[in-house]
């Protein structure tokens, strides 16, 4: 039965232009060392410069593996709840009948594309946005749709889903900072207490 192992990760830290900060270029580094360890066969990023440049600096880590775009990785909001949470309300402020619909197409292919089996073995590298990362991980649990709000992701966190022919997902991971130290990790969330 072949495997495919995505290691969905979120780009490093990036300031409000969407470059890679200091921290986020550590956090990168950090992680193509954890990822180097995997035989790795691909490395697929959103074409947004954080994550472009985040899948560089592992893809200098990860000699010889193919590093290239992937348009359904982008950032985006992938589903629009009929009646959002509270606080999430200001987040959907605005967003219109036709913007949710792309972005339930853009979530749609994002998983048709990723989160399925494989007729071989594969492990692939996924480097894209908080959003997407929950979106993935949705998917995976068969959970509700609007069950992607609230399932956040650190930068440079790994989240790990194996996709089996004839077999539910399972998740392997979620979140997993271990390869960062204390002082580089809990970053791209909003203030809060750290576990």
């Amino acid at each position: 039965m072949a495997t495919r192992r995505l290691y969905v990760v979120r780009h490093g830290a990036a300031d409000a232009f969407g470059a890679l900060t200091d921290v986020g270029q550590r956090q990168t580094e950090l992680l193509a060392e954890r990822l180097a360890r995997l035989p790795i066969g691909a490395v697929w990023h959103s074409p947004l410069p954080r994550a472009v440049r985040s899948a560089q600096l592992i893809g200098e880590r990860l000699r010889g593996v193919p590093v290239q775009e992937a348009p359904e990785l982008i950032d985006h909001i992938p589903h629009v709840p009929e009646k959002p949470p509270a606080a999430w309300a200001g987040v959907f402020d605005g967003y219109d009948p036709a913007e949710a619909a792309k972005g339930e197409r853009l979530a749609d292919a994002l998983t048709g594309r990723f989160a399925r089996d494989a007729e071989v073995e594969t492990n692939e590298v996924l480097v894209t946005h908080a959003y997407q990362v929950a979106w993935l991980l949705r998917h995976a649990l068969e959970a509700p749709r609007e069950r992607w709000l609230g399932l956040s992701c650190g930068n440079a966190a790994v989240t790990a889903i194996e996709y089996y022919t004839g077999a539910a997902p399972s998740l392997l991971l979620y979140n997993d900072m271990s390869h960062l130290p204390a002082e580089l990790r809990w970053t791209g969330f909003g203030p809060s207490v750290r576990p």
